[in-house]
C-alpha cells in the first residue's frame, strides 16, 4: 500500500467504515477493537459504523418481535460497546445513496459490509400474489416500527395462514393471534396497536413441510406460544410421524428432544373434543405440509379465499416426500416466513441465487472470483440467513482475522483524516445523526413510555409501558438531530 509505514500508526490510524449497525457490524467494529494488534499497541484503529436508519441495532430494532425480552440483553450489550466513544455511528446515512463506493475508498483502507438481509425468501406457487398474500418479513417490519414502510397493516382476516416453521414464523403467528393490549408491555408503536386492536382474526395456521422433530424454531420461541392469553394451541395427531433420522435427533440433539417433548405433552393434554376449548382465538400448529397453492373463488377473483397443500411423508432421512392427498383450507390471508433473503449492493457483486456478496471467509469476491482488496463482509450478508444472533461473533471474528491479515495490502484511503467524512455529509446536505442523537431519541422514547405509564394507563389499559417507539422517520431524525450538534467534533 502508498503508506504502509503509516497506516495503523498513532500518526495514522486504520481507517475502517463498517456498513450496518445491526449485531453483526457492531460485533465486527468490536472484535476490531479488541484485537491483539490493537491491544498490544502494534496498531490503532478509526471506525466509522454507518446505517441508513436514523437508530442502531438493525435486526434487534426492526426484525425481532416486541414482545422478547430476552432481547433487552443484547441491546445492552450493544449500547455498551457503542456507548465507550472509539466507535463513532452516523445514522440515516445510505450506502449507495448518501454515500458511494468511490467515497467509501477516498476515505477508509477497509470496508466492511454487514448490511444483512431484510427481505422474504420467494415462495413460487400460484396465487402467491394475490390480495391478502404478504410477507412475513414486511409484517415484522410493520409491527416493529420500520420507518420505511407503511403505517397502517391490513387486518381483516379472521382465518390466517402462516408458512413456515422457524423462529420468525412463530413469531409472525404469535404477534397476529395474541391480543393487542398484552402487547402494550412491550416497546410497540401507537399505530401498531391500534390495527391490532381491530384485528377480527379468530384462528391461525402455521404450516411446516416436515415433522415435528425437523422445526427450525427454538425451545424458547415455542414455549413462548403458550405464554399468549386467551390463545388456545391446537395440534393434530395425524401431524405426529417420527422416522429414524427423527428418532437419532431426538436422541442426540438435546433441542430436538425438548421441542418434541413440548410438543407432544401439549397434544396429550389436548382435550379429545376440540369444542371444549373456550378461548377467543386458536393456533393451530401443522406439520407434514407442503403448500401447493393459494385459491381465490368467483365472489372476490384475485383475493386469498383459501390455501391447498399436499400432506408429505417422512422418508427416513429426515426429508419428505409427497403422498399425493391435499388438503384444502380456507383462509383470507397468507403470510410466507420461509426465510429471509439478502439485497443487492451498488458496485459490489452480489449471488442472486443465495442472496449473499460472494466472499471467501469474509473476504469480498468479484465476478472472477478474486478478493477484492479492502472489502469485507459479515453476517447475514455474508453466509445467509441462518443461525442465531450469537453465532454472529465467531462470524465477525473470522472476518476481521482476515481484514488484520490483510492490512499491509490494503489500498490506503486518499483522505483518511476522521473529520473529512464529516466534512462530506454536511456538504451533501445529508441530515445523519449520530450516538448522541441515539441517546436523545432512546430517551425520548423511554420517556414516552414512562409518560404512559405516569398517566395510569395507555389506550384504556392500565400498565407500565418502558418504551413507545417512534416510527417516523423524519421524526426521528428530528429528535435525533435536537439532542446533539449539527457537526461530530
Amino acid at each position: 500500500m502508498s503508506d504502509q509505514t503509516t497506516v495503523g500508526t498513532a500518526a495514522r490510524p486504520l481507517r475502517i467504515a463498517v456498513i450496518g449497525s445491526g449485531p453483526a457490524g457492531v460485533y465486527a467494529a468490536d472484535i476490531l477493537t479488541k484485537s491483539e494488534a490493537v491491544s498490544s499497541g502494534e496498531l490503532t484503529v478509526s471506525i466509522d459504523l454507518f446505517d441508513r436508519y436514523p437508530a442502531p441495532y438493525g435486526l434487534i430494532r426492526y426484525g425481532v418481535a416486541p414482545d422478547h425480552p430476552r432481547i433487552k440483553g443484547i441491546v445492552k450489550a450493544l449500547h455498551k460497546v457503542l456507548d465507550r466513544g472509539d466507535i463513532r455511528f452516523f445514522g440515516n446515512v445510505d450506502y449507495g445513496t448518501d454515500l458511494s463506493m468511490a467515497d467509501l475508498r477516498a476515505h477508509y483502507d477497509a470496508v466492511i459490509f454487514a448490511t444483512g438481509a431484510i427481505r422474504d425468501a420467494d415462495l413460487n406457487i400460484p396465487g402467491i400474489e394475490f390480495d391478502g398474500s404478504f410477507g412475513g418479513a414486511d409484517f415484522v417490519s410493520w409491527y416493529d416500527g420500520h420507518p420505511d414502510v407503511p403505517r397502517h397493516w391490513p387486518l381483516t382476516a379472521k382465518e390466517i395462514a402462516v408458512i413456515g416453521n422457524g423462529n420468525v414464523a412463530l413469531d409472525v403467528a404469535r404477534v397476529l393471534s395474541k391480543h393487542a393490549d398484552d402487547l402494550l408491555v412491550s416497546e410497540i408503536p401507537d399505530n401498531v396497536y391500534t390495527d391490532l386492536k381491530a384485528s377480527p382474526v379468530t384462528d391461525v395456521h402455521v404450516f411446516g413441510r416436515r415433522g415435528p422433530a425437523q422445526v427450525k424454531f427454538t425451545p424458547l420461541e415455542l414455549r413462548e406460544l403458550s405464554h399468549s392469553k386467551d390463545v388456545d394451541i391446537i395440534l393434530y395427531a395425524e401431524d405426529f410421524e417420527f422416522d429414524e433420522e427423527s428418532d437419532r435427533q431426538i436422541q442426540t440433539n438435546n433441542q430436538t428432544k425438548t421441542m418434541v417433548g413440548t410438543l407432544t405433552n401439549w397434544i396429550a393434554e389436548q382435550p379429545e373434543d376440540l369444542s371444549e376449548l373456550t378461548a377467543s382465538r386458536r393456533l393451530h400448529l401443522h406439520f407434514l405440509h407442503s403448500p401447493v397453492e393459494i385459491y381465490d373463488d368467483a365472489a372476490t377473483p384475485g383475493t386469498v379465499a383459501g390455501m391447498r397443500f399436499e400432506r408429505t411423508e417422512l422418508d427416513g432421512t429426515g426429508n419428505v416426500r409427497g403422498t399425493g392427498e391435499f388438503v384444502d383450507y380456507p383462509v383470507q390471508a397468507v403470510y410466507r416466513s420461509i426465510g429471509y433473503f439478502g439485497s443487492a449492493l451498488p458496485a459490489v457483486e452480489f449471488d442472486h441465487t443465495r442472496g449473499v456478496v460472494p466472499n471467501m471467509g469474509g473476504r469480498v469476491l468479484d465476478a472472477a472470483g478474486t478478493h477484492v482488496p479492502g472489502l469485507y463482509a459479515t453476517g447475514w450478508i455474508k453466509r445467509g440467513p441462518v443461525g442465531l444472533i450469537g453465532h454472529t461473533k465467531g462470524d465477525a471474528l473470522e472476518t476481521v482475522t482476515y481484514l488484520l491479515e490483510d492490512r499491509a495490502d490494503l489500498p490506503a484511503a486518499v483522505s483518511p483524516a476522521p473529520e473529512a467524512i464529516v466534512s462530506l455529509l454536511v456538504d451533501r446536505g445529508v441530515q445523519y445523526t449520530t450516538w448522541e442523537g441515539w441517546i436523545a431519541l432512546d430517551a425520548h422514547e423511554t420517556g414516552l413510555g414512562s409518560a404512559a405509564t405516569a398517566a395510569g394507563e395507555s389506550h384504556g389499559v392500565a400498565v407500565t409501558r418502558e418504551r413507545i417507539k417512534v416510527v417516523d422517520r423524519e421524526e426521528m431524525v428530528s429528535i435525533s438531530r435536537g439532542g446533539v450538534a449539527a457537526e461530530i467534533p
